[in-house]
């Protein structure tokens, strides 16, 4: 069951800039944004060149892709309850669960900036959902496979951002962290799937720059663990706080 309580307040608001960061982050990240065009073109039933040039084929894709978001943010929302709920069990030794989260997520950030690599993030699984294309329940059930089984890409981005939910201590909390991650990483989907030719360009000149986009995104998770090992992330938060008063009304 879900808690009550307040929900949005300024403690918040960091964690939910760093998950939807993080999902954008793993939009971009190398395995999953060179097979963005071919795969929502499968899932729409249309050949890549067919969502190119013909907008009845880019309005099937997206409705395709709407789908697809919503079967892998049921998933990381599952999985939000499920870590949240675990932080909350371990409420009595927080404080020590919160330092060991933020180590994890500084191990992951280092292994994204490239101090060192850990063998089995490196492994890239995937899950099969069949013969799917071409309807929305098969992009449902694509968007399931894609959340279960896409590493390394999905793997240590998510497991941060599942790490920062379980420090919350609250399944409502933890939810909504992992319902902005996946805001993060499903809206680009769908700004691909409607202006897939004007963004032709743009997704080139990312695919180029690769490695240096998931350099930053190591930096931002290491930053996020040092700070919340040191416990300034919750500083940060209480700052916001102070300067922004009517942050303290939102729940």
């Amino acid at each position: 069951m879900l808690d009550t309580g307040i929900i949005f307040d300024a403690a918040l608001l960091p964690a939910m800039l760093v998950a939807i960061l993080a999902g954008i982050f793993s939009f971009l990240s190398p395995c999953v944004l060179p097979v963005v065009p071919p795969y929502l073109a499968y899932m729409g039933g249309v050949s890549v060149s067919e969502m190119e040039q013909a907008a009845a084929a880019r309005r099937r894709v997206l409705i395709s892709a709407l789908f697809f978001v919503l079967g892998l943010s049921t998933v990381f929302l599952l999985l939000g309850i499920a870590f949240s709920a675990m932080g909350r069990m371990l409420l009595q030794v927080q404080e020590w669960f919160v330092i060991g989260a933020g180590a994890v997520i500084m191990i992951l950030g280092a292994h994204f900036v490239g101090v060192f690599r850990i063998g089995f993030l490196d492994r890239e699984m995937r899950a099969d959902a069949g013969d799917r294309g071409g309807s929305a329940f098969g992009a449902y059930l694509l968007g399931l496979a894609f959340a279960f089984g896409w590493t390394p890409c999905l793997g240590p981005i998510l497991a941060a951002i599942l790490s920062l939910a379980a420090s919350e201590a609250s399944v409502t909390r933890g939810t909504v962290l992992l319902a902005f991650y996946a805001l993060g990483l499903g809206i680009p989907f769908l700004l691909v799937a409607a202006f897939f030719p004007r963004l032709r360009g743009v997704m080139a000149w990312m695919k180029r720059h690769m490695e240096r986009i998931e350099r930053i995104s190591g930096l931002l998770l290491w930053t996020v663990g040092l700070m919340m090992l040191t416990g300034q992330f919750a500083a940060f938060s209480y700052w916001l706080l102070e300067q922004f008063p009517s942050l303290a009304t939102f729940g």
